[in-house]
């Protein structure tokens, strides 16, 4: 029988950092191979969102900047919040983190980001466009349940 690890919020929050670097590097490389907007010159959400937190227009190297780093913060807050759910929730690793990356493309490209008006709602979408972003998300779950597992089990 396997010794289960003890709970740990500082442990979780730690493996769930690495875990939303592995899954924004693995993310950005699957949006890469297949983007998830065929128009290139349609606006980025992350950039969107960028000049509404800045409340007026940037410049392009500014704007691209400002929205890299939105990627990288929601990924590292998505990884955060999974590595402590992990601990109480073990559930929540189903499927290789298959199943984070499901729960989190909803949450963000199918809720949060239509109901700001960053993203059109999935409807208004073409089925390359979601089959892309839905493999995206997927990715990232698995490359951060991958590494948050090995991180986890490295610091018991």
């Amino acid at each position: 029988m396997v010794a289960q690890p003890s709970r740990s919020i500082a442990r979780g929050l730690l493996a769930g950092l690495a875990a939303g670097v592995a899954g924004t590097i693995a993310m950005t490389f699957a949006e890469r191979m297949f983007p998830p907007r065929s128009d290139e010159d349609e606006e980025q959400p992350t950039e969107l969102l960028a000049e509404k937190v800045a409340g007026h227009e940037l410049s392009p190297e500014t704007r691209e900047l400002a929205a890299e780093g939105i990627e990288w913060g929601l990924g590292l807050a998505a990884g955060a919040a999974y590595g402590i759910l992990a601990e109480f929730y073990p559930a929540a690793t189903s499927k290789e983190g298959a199943s984070f990356g499901i729960a989190l493309e909803a949450l963000t490209q199918e809720k949060a980001l239509p109901a700001l008006g960053l993203l059109r709602p999935k409807e208004d979408q073409s089925i390359r466009e979601r089959a892309s972003e839905m493999t995206a998300f997927v990715v990232f779950g698995i490359a951060a349940e991958t590494v948050r597992g090995f991180v986890r089990r490295r610091l018991e």
